[in-house]
């Protein structure tokens, strides 16, 4: 392409949007060779859309029109577009003025913008989206206010910017309105962004898995392969829309296949087509593509193999697939995928290689792997479960796990998310929709390749270098409910499914063995949880007695949970009770029914045939579980409870989930525990307290920043020395204690006398710093002559002043030591962490971590998550240390890394932490230019 030759084409602005009905435009700067593209688009605009946009009836552009709106300085002059197709549906520029309205060069900071939309796209959000991307362009070229003159009469136009969340004024001026927008990121126009954002993805998500027609291409024309089952699992499945069967190597006589309309082209159906299943080899993909972007198809499923999982060419492959689709406005499923469900009655789509589709349910199941899909829903369907919806992205080149949150969010009928990653490509944003999606249904996740460091084949999206420890503490920052293998994702997700949560960690435990009892006991101790007693019903009893007794817990307050023991029943005559599973799965099913409000597990061993009847279909299909509340329903006591009434109707049975292992069952209830009071404490949550404020000198810091980064241009990373580093600490509130050099005893004793007895005599040589334990720390020197003596022992022993560099500083208050960190991850963000400073986090990773800004909140429990915690709180008689004034601290770094992203690492160690107050005795500070905030610019499909 010619660009013009003062300014390179800024290829970065070039991005793929979803748009709100989840189609997608491609948005890119405007070039010299459009200009055909920009006659064509005018001339499909209407009339009236003209006269909005010029204040004047305006048939048609000039040639002088034409090349003012094609070339660009890229500056002071920008125009985009976005494009369907190649073709323009949409176009905004923006002219740098001066503040009498004319023509202008930096440091001008205001622009006027304008847009014009293609009638046939107006509706879609296409202004808005443009309206983000050129914000974020004229605040890179340092336009900090747009202007727009709009005729009253344009209300969709007014509507666009006062629904942008920008601060803006609005007068009137000679019949127009002018708006003036501050293009500074608000809350408010964040919030608005990020609303858009999550239901245009929901949008396109919900037009993959509810197309009311769906073709089928690479359908064989033999029996079997993968096109020909595809088809067959779509008809057999009941898919309530129009199917057909595409091929180009049927035969002109060919019209139907299985029943099917055939065809040889998605061209040739003649009739729109919502959903093409593309199962043809890899080299006659594109082929395909573009037959379903020229007949207007909204979405592609790609089964076809041979992409990024093949290497570097079919890397370039499956790029290449990504914007051949993008172009056409479809997104895409794989490639390399095992399919998608849903199974709601109006859709019935089994549009995968899953020849059993599952039963209707409440779970939605999303997995990166066909092969742990296949195993998920044959394990979900072996246990009675349903599913609402079931993708298996593949290589997920363009729809991922954040798509899918995103629709699920919304989606009526998904109570649990259940999601098998291989790779997250941006934690950043999958920890927000989590959190939010987590605060109204549970989510819960199971990582692969967790330890290798690097994405699976296929999958090309950033790695991030933040250990498997920390990501998992992240996400449960987030709510996130993280199993470690897929056993454990299926036995939560029937847990949440199936049961209401529990509104604390109380547990009733009852059954017919007493050694069951005992380990389910055992189990509940090593999760965390307070389990109750055993109750043993003895070998003999009942399925009547299991009613009973299970009637009794639920109804007892002191109780959150049920957990039911069950061994097979073994009668007088030493033979096994030929009532079997179906009587104790019905008394059971009877009695949670009857005391709904908590949960209740069953935990049985070689009864056959016990778990599908617990989870067979009840009378009515389960609701939505119940929220967690801070205190069960007080139902009457257990002896007040009336026998059922032969004559009333009986309670709907329920779904009871059932585990071979008293481990496998109390693990699933602890995690239901856990997320149940993050449901709670997530209705409350903390904040950064306001009193920070008067200590911060954020001005102060951010021009101590640019001075130290100006002094070392062109470096990736700067560490500060001792004195910048404490410098810039102090502007946050967080004073170091000062150190003064030692090389020799004199100078030793000068610096005590300076600093006051008693003082420490430590070496700050990098393999001696913090190990004391080495004798490279030396403490409670009282005098000179032990100051002295000290000096000359440490020379002598560890070597020369100058290798050991020493220093003196004086002692701190007694307490206990700790380490605060925060670092920056280009994927995941600022990362706070805590732990005690030594073995504990160093050779036992006891370390805690949260994600920055931290509140009140968080800080609190940073503090208590780590499992040396005791030590802060008067562990065996010591005294409780300052926790406040830690959380403070931690308050403070969090502040400082969150307002000032140059700061890449800070790390103090140790931070004394005395019975009142704390002691900052070393601290380290690396800057860097910030890394890009993808998450605050304007809303992109990532382009891996």
């Amino acid at each position: 392409m010619e660009h013009p030759r003062d300014h390179a084409y800024p290829g970065h602005w070039e991005a793929d949007v979803v748009l709100r009905d989840g189609g997608t435009a491609r948005i890119r700067p405007i070039t010299t060779e459009d200009a055909q593209r920009l006659v064509s688009f005018y001339e499909q605009v209407s009339d009236e859309s003209k006269y909005y946009r010029f204040f004047a009836p305006y048939p048609r552009l000039s040639d002088r029109d034409v090349h003012r709106f094609t070339h660009h300085d890229y500056v002071d002059r920008v125009g985009l577009a976005a494009t369907v197709g190649g073709e323009f549906i949409a176009t905004v520029r923006y002219d740098r003025t001066d503040e009498r309205g004319l023509p202008a060069s930096a440091p001008a900071d205001e622009a006027e913008v304008a847009f014009l939309v293609q009638d046939a796209h107006q509706g879609r959000g296409v202004a808005s989206a443009l309206l983000e991307h050129i914000g974020a362009v004229a605040r890179e070229r340092g336009i900090r206010r747009f202007a727009a003159e709009v005729l009253p009469a344009n209300a969709k136009m007014i509507k666009v910017f006062r629904d942008a969340g920008y601060t803006q004024k609005r007068s009137f001026e000679d019949g127009s309105v002018r708006l003036t927008l501050d293009l500074e990121p608000t809350a408010e126009s964040l919030a608005v962004q990020r609303g858009r954002e999550q239901r245009a993805e929901a949008r396109s998500v919900q037009r993959l898995l509810t197309p009311g027609s769906v073709a089928v291409v690479g359908t064989g024309r033999a029996p079997g392969g993968v096109g020909r089952t595809v088809l067959r699992n779509l008809r057999d499945a009941g898919f309530t829309g129009r199917l057909y069967a595409v091929n180009s190597a049927f035969p002109e006589s060919t019209e139907r296949l299985d029943g099917v309309p055939a065809v040889r082209s998605v061209t040739r159906i003649g009739e729109p087509v919502d959903l093409a299943v593309l199962a043809v080899p890899s080299d006659r993909v594109p082929e395909a593509v573009e037959d379903c972007g020229r007949s207007g198809v909204r979405g592609l499923v790609v089964l076809s193999a041979g992409y990024a999982e093949s290497g570097a060419e079919g890397r370039e492959r499956q790029h290449a697939l990504v914007r051949q689709a993008r172009s056409y406005g479809m997104r895409i499923i794989g490639p390399n995928a095992f399919g998608i469900i849903n199974t709601a009655d109006g859709t019935r789509l089994n549009a995968s290689l899953a020849p059993q589709p599952p039963a209707r349910g409440r779970i939605g199941l999303f997995t990166q792997s066909g092969a742990i899909g296949i195993a998920l829903l044959a394990g979900l369907h072996r246990r009675g479960a349903g599913l609402s919806s079931f993708i298996s992205a593949g290589n997920r080149a363009d729809v991922s796990g954040n798509d899918i949150l995103q629709y699920w969010f919304e989606d009526p009928d998904t109570d649990v998310a259940l999601l098998y990653l291989e790779s997250i490509g941006n934690p950043r944003k999958f920890t927000r929709l989590a959190r939010r999606t987590a605060a109204v249904k549970p989510v819960v996740v199971v990582k692969g390749a967790r330890h290798s460091g690097s994405a699976p084949p296929g999958h090309t999206v950033p790695v991030t270098r933040i250990p498997d420890a920390t990501v998992s503490a992240l996400l449960r920052q987030a709510g996130v409910i993280r199993v470690d293998t897929v056993t454990e994702l299926v036995d939560a997700g029937l847990l949440l499914a199936s049961q209401p949560l529990p509104a604390g960690p109380r547990v009733a435990i009852l059954g017919n063995s007493e050694s069951l009892g005992l380990l389910t006991y055992d189990a509940c101790l090593t999760e965390g949880l307070r389990p109750l007693p055993p109750q043993d019903l003895t070998t003999a009893a009942a399925p009547d007695d299991f009613r009973t007794g299970l009637t009794a817990a639920l109804a007892d307050p002191g109780s959150d949970a049920v957990v039911v023991t069950a061994i097979p029943r073994v009668g007088v005559t030493g033979t096994a009770d030929p009532e079997g599973a179906g009587a104790l799965a019905t008394a059971l099913r009877t009695a949670a029914a009857a005391v709904p409000g908590k949960p209740v597990v069953v935990v049985h061993v070689e009864i056959g045939g016990l778990a599908q009847a617990l989870s067979a279909a009840a009378n009515s299909g389960p609701g939505r579980p119940a929220p967690p509340s801070p205190a069960p329903p007080s139902p009457a006591p257990p002896e007040e409870i009336p026998s059922p009434d032969p004559g009333a109707p009986a309670p709907a049975l329920v779904r009871v989930p059932a585990y071979p292992a008293a481990e496998r069952a109390v693990r699933a209830l602890a995690e239901a525990v856990r997320y149940a009071q993050w449901r709670r404490q997530a209705a409350e949550p903390g904040k950064v307290p306001e009193f920070l404020d008067d200590a911060i000198d954020e001005s102060g810091a951010a021009a101590l920043i640019g001075r130290l980064l100006g002094a070392a241009p062109g470096a990736r990373r700067v560490s500060l020395t001792p004195d910048d580093a404490h410098e810039l600490l102090a502007l946050y509130g967080i004073p170091v204690r000062p150190t003064l050099p030692a090389p020799g005893p004199d100078e030793a004793v000068a610096a005590a006398a300076r600093l006051g007895y008693p003082v420490a005599l430590k070496t700050t040589a990098p393999h001696l710093r913090h190990r004391a334990d080495l004798g490279g720390v030396r403490l409670d020197l009282a005098d000179e002559a032990r100051l002295r003596l000290a000096h000359r022992e440490l020379t002598e022993t560890l070597g020369s002043a100058v290798e050991l560099r020493p220093v003196v500083q004086a002692m701190a208050p007694r307490g206990v030591d700790t380490v605060v960190r925060a670092a920056i991850d280009a994927a995941a963000g600022a990362v706070l962490s805590f732990g005690l400073a030594g073995a504990p986090s160093e050779l036992l990773g006891d370390l805690a971590h949260r994600l920055v800004p931290v509140t009140d909140r968080d800080a609190a429990e940073l503090i208590r998550s780590i499992r040396t915690a005791p030590l802060l709180f008067g562990w065996r008689g010591s005294a409780p240390v300052d926790t406040l004034a830690l959380e403070e601290v931690l308050l403070r770094v969090s502040r400082l890394v969150d307002d000032h992203p140059e700061v890449v690492s800070v790390t103090l160690e140790p931070v004394v932490v005395a019975t009142h107050g704390v002691s900052v005795l070393g601290a380290t500070v690396r800057l860097a230019p910030p890394p890009a905030r993808d998450d605050l610019g304007p809303r992109t499909l990532p382009s891996y």
